[in-house]
């Protein structure tokens, strides 16, 4: 038996999510689909992360086990043959048999967009949060300094988490902006941790846009993240401005 990683991009404009729902179209589900018909026998991958209907991602990770003795990294060209063209494997390695995606220490960073512009542009429709107020990006960038540290983010969650703890350690929170040729900004929000709770970084977005306003000041958000009030946080940004860019699991990972 082998175990066999692959990096997964996809647009997650047309899939419920990341993870496996009975009745509904995900990502994993398609991963299943695509793995079965290639090895020949009932594939079910584990997944690093369960992104959210809607959202994106450049390198998003699974795992699945096989006797199948392909070299590893032919899986990927031969499973983008089978998958729909919205999701595509970028590599394919072979692991340790008890390497396991969501057990391991790891660094995730998530980047989330914001089309700054009087009005919308189609091509971001589906790839940003199109926003026509005026941001203050300096002030954004203040608040942002504070999210960075080992802390109880239970107002930065959805209500709906069950997860046994709501610590999580942010390892670096930047904010770039771009000027686009036409007029306006896409103003990128970055985001790297150990981890992610339920909707975290679309609530430290929606929060970060609430500054940006000028609704609150960065000076709010260390008593937002002490009182662990999800009440008095920011909105839930909306998914599609959301993409999981890369899971690093350094030391964690050992290719075979």
């Amino acid at each position: 038996m082998r175990r066999i990683l692959l990096r997964v991009a996809y647009d997650g404009r047309n899939y419920h999510g990341w993870q496996n729902q009975p009745n509904a179209i995900t990502v994993e589900g398609k991963l299943n689909e695509a793995i079965s018909d290639l090895t020949g026998t009932p594939v079910m991958v584990i997944g690093a992360s369960r992104t959210d209907a809607g959202v994106h991602a450049y390198g998003n990770v699974a795992v699945f086990d096989t006797e199948m003795r392909m070299p590893a990294e032919k899986f990927a060209p031969a499973l983008n043959t089978k998958l729909p063209e919205d999701i595509i494997i970028q590599e394919s390695v072979e692991c340790p048999l008890d390497f396991h995606p969501r057990k391991v220490k790891c660094r995730k960073t998530y980047e989330y967009t914001i089309l700054a512009r009087k009005t919308a542009l189609p091509e971001y429709n589906n790839y940003a949060y199109y926003f026509y107020r005026n941001l203050d990006v300096e002030s954004m960038k203040r608040a942002a300094v504070f999210f960075k540290g080992r802390h109880d983010f239970k107002a930065f969650c959805s209500a709906h988490t069950t997860t046994k703890t709501t610590v999580r350690t942010i390892y670096d929170v930047q904010i770039k902006e771009e000027k686009l040729a036409v007029g306006g900004r896409l103003i990128k929000i970055y985001i790297t941790g150990n981890g992610f709770l339920y909707n975290m970084v679309r609530i430290i977005a929606g929060t970060l846009l609430e500054v940006g306003i000028g609704k609150r000041s960065p000076k709010e958000i260390p008593k937002l993240i002490i009182e662990k009030d999800r009440e008095a946080s920011g909105p839930t940004a909306p998914p599609q401005g959301l993409k999981l860019l890369n899971i690093d699991f350094g030391k964690s990972l050992k290719e075979v």
